[in-house]
């Protein structure tokens, strides 16, 4: 059977919190920090107070709105061949930090991160087996800030096979997005059929958005491209401290914005998401390697799967500032949790010190880490071939089961099979080297780079990707701010 499920909420528990973030949508509302919005859920039927952009969301309005959200889309990589359904029943593991600084991969030094990290972060995250899509998780600090999302998605393009992710940052540069994307694919249409680009919508919390936001998630939508949709509370800080406080206005916040999300394009993929954790009451900072942040990722599928769409959880968050023992035990801890809860987009791969900082090779350990994690999700399959009667009643009292057939068969789909840790005697260890896990890992990832070849483009299609970069170059941050709609 699957393992089973590790969920934190009974149904009559979840209802409750449903009930209530109805109720807070309807007597408390959000602020609504774009006029354009604003406007679509006055004519909803929202009562909308203009001169403090308050919006509150009538049940009905939230539950019609809940009903056009599709349940499963198809993402792609940027050729479109390799395609993986997300739907509330799929599991993946995929990157998303914000990391600006890294340790490098040569000296160990710990420095800012260049838009040559991020580029080869892409190329690593590529390889890896148990890791389904990339974001832009190292921010580069050489380059001009208008200038990231092109120069990031073009490395992607060149590079990579799996699905991206970037956020949502107002109007101009999301609109760059989605019109490079289509240029990647060959067109809108061909973008809506699958979906290789997610757009990571941050919310304000408690109860309010941010307008570049929302700016970004209309664009997003207007294109077809999911939305993931995702409070960053704080139990203690920016949100209740019981976590059950905390889902109610996590939800409610959730759902405004796929109300919005669906009342400006109906139809429109989103992701019910989640970055929410405690704080850590001692200092008020965000503490994503808690125990109970993994507890907030499994409330957050349930609820997700309560609406029947797909979640976006965070795990493998951790505070530590180096690849310790507090790195991985906080990382096991609530990968492993997201995944028996069932969460189906899971990410902060390859993170440390609260998603601000990264290691290359980290990608990698997580990897490995990822691989342990889903076969204990899949548990023990139990089938006439598994029981094993025939092959038992054969080798009897005082036997060996090495050079059988069914050893042999099915050995590597049943016991998982590490890459990077040391299962050899001390003094084979001591022979070659006394490597680590993490020198191993560290091994792999620069193999990884040594070895990546660039996709096999078309220069004109090279050219055109080039040309549209220059261009985003030449424009100045005021020519940013000009383009967002009214507040």
């Amino acid at each position: 059977m699957k393992s089973t499920k590790f969920q934190v909420y009974d149904d009559k528990e979840l209802q409750a919190i449903h009930n209530t973030s109805l109720e807070i949508l309807e007597n408390t509302g959000v602020r609504v920090n774009l006029k354009k919005l604003r406007e679509i859920l006055a004519d909803l039927g929202c009562s909308v107070d203009e001169s403090e952009k308050l919006v509150k969301f009538p049940s009905k309005v939230v539950m019609d709105h809940i009903k056009m959200a599709p349940r499963e889309f198809i993402l792609s990589g940027p050729d479109q061949e390799k395609q993986w359904v997300l739907n509330p029943e799929a599991q993946m593991f995929c990157g998303l930090s914000t990391a600006i600084n890294i340790y490098d991969l040569n000296s160990g030094e710990y420095r800012p991160a260049t838009l040559q990290d991020t580029v080869d972060h892409i190329i690593i995250m590529d390889y890896l087996e148990n890791i389904v899509a990339n974001q832009m998780d190292i921010w580069p600090n050489d380059i001009p800030m208008q200038t990231i999302h092109s120069e990031t998605i073009k490395g992607w393009a060149l590079n990579a096979t799996k699905p991206y992710s970037m956020g949502a940052y107002g109007v101009l540069p999301s609109k760059d997005m989605m019109e490079m994307v289509a240029l990647i694919v060959g067109g809108r249409e061909n973008m809506k059929k699958t979906c290789p680009m997610l757009g990571i919508v941050s919310i304000q919390s408690p109860l309010s958005t941010a307008q570049i936001q929302l700016e970004g998630m209309l664009m997003f939508g207007e294109y077809g491209m999911p939305a993931i949709l995702a409070p960053e509370a704080m139990a203690g800080t920016t949100a209740p401290v019981t976590l059950a406080g905390l889902h109610v206005q996590h939800n409610a916040e959730v759902l405004a914005h796929l109300v919005m999300a669906q009342a400006a394009n109906p139809g429109c993929p989103v992701l019910y998401g989640s970055v929410s954790t405690i704080a850590e009451m001692r200092r008020g900072t965000s503490a994503l390697g808690s125990v109970e942040c993994g507890m907030i990722s499994a409330g957050s599928a349930q609820l997700a799967h309560f609406y029947d769409i797909p979640c976006r959880v965070v795990a493998g968050g951790t505070e530590s500032k180096t690849l310790d023992f507090q790195c991985a035990a906080e990382r096991t801890r609530s990968m492993l949790l997201a995944a028996l809860a069932g969460g189906n987009y899971i990410t902060c791969v390859g993170t440390i010190e609260s998603t601000t900082g990264t290691a290359q090779e980290l990608s990698v350990l997580d990897n490995e880490l990822i691989g342990s994690v889903m076969r204990a999700v899949r548990g023990i399959e139990v089938t006439e071939e598994s029981l094993a009667k025939e092959v038992i009643q054969k080798i009897g009292p005082d036997g060996n089961y090495l050079m059988e057939e069914h050893t042999q068969k099915l050995f590597r789909s049943e016991h998982f099979m590490t890459k990077l840790a040391s299962l050899e005697k001390r003094d084979i260890w001591l022979k070659e080297g006394s490597l680590e896990m993490v020198d191993r890992a560290r091994e792999r990832t620069k193999t990884i780079l040594k070895k990546h070849k660039p996709r096999d483009v078309d220069q004109k299609f090279k050219k055109e990707l080039d040309d549209f970069c220059k261009m985003v170059e030449t424009r100045s941050l005021d020519e940013f701010y000009a383009e967002e709609w009214e507040g």
